[in-house]
């Protein structure tokens, strides 16, 4: 998981730039750039950075604290899931009940082609919804996988749909 934090140059005469970054509740290190500054817990939420460092362009200076939600225990979880069943989708809702408008379009591209798959609510659990876009490289939700394989997203199943791609996959997999 990334949290952003831009943070804003004080001063764009001086030979020091202050960048204003918010109090971490935990000890993380920050990159900008090349450089690595790591913030002990409850630390001072000033840095200073030589302005000749800072982009010309913008003068803003992005932050990220990482920290995995992709635990070992989430993803054999999640590699356990994805193999035990032909066909898998995370979404927001469930497939009697979506909740978002991609996610209510997987299920009934699914649904016109009657291929029995399991689907689980990400709104359920948020280290889930974090760990998944990890585990799939996926930044969005619905994610649709077939046979263990991460497919796509709404878009990607959508299109894999009009031009026949998807039907044949999934013909593959029901009949393996």
């Amino acid at each position: 998981m990334a949290l952003r934090w831009p943070t804003a140059v004080s001063s764009l005469n001086s030979s020091h730039a202050e960048a204003v970054v918010p109090q971490l509740s935990c000890s993380k290190t920050l990159y900008q750039s090349q450089r690595t500054f790591t913030f002990p817990p409850n630390s001072t939420s000033r840095l200073f950075l030589p302005l000749h460092n800072l982009s010309s362009a913008a003068r803003i200076a992005s932050f990220r604290c990482f920290s995995s939600a992709l635990t070992p225990e989430l993803k054999n979880a999640l590699d356990k899931v994805v193999t035990s069943n032909k066909v898998v989708l995370f979404m927001k809702g469930t497939k009697d009940f979506p909740q978002c408008g991609f996610s209510n379009t997987v299920v009934q591209i699914l649904n016109s082609l009657n291929v029995p798959f399991e689907t689980i609510n990400i709104l359920d659990n948020e280290m889930l919804r974090l760990g998944l876009k990890e585990y799939s490289n996926w930044p969005t939700f619905p994610q649709l996988y077939i046979e263990g394989e991460f497919f796509g997203g709404c878009d990607i199943t959508v299109e894999a749909f009009k031009n026949g791609q998807l039907q044949e996959l999934l013909e593959r997999a029901m009949c393996s």
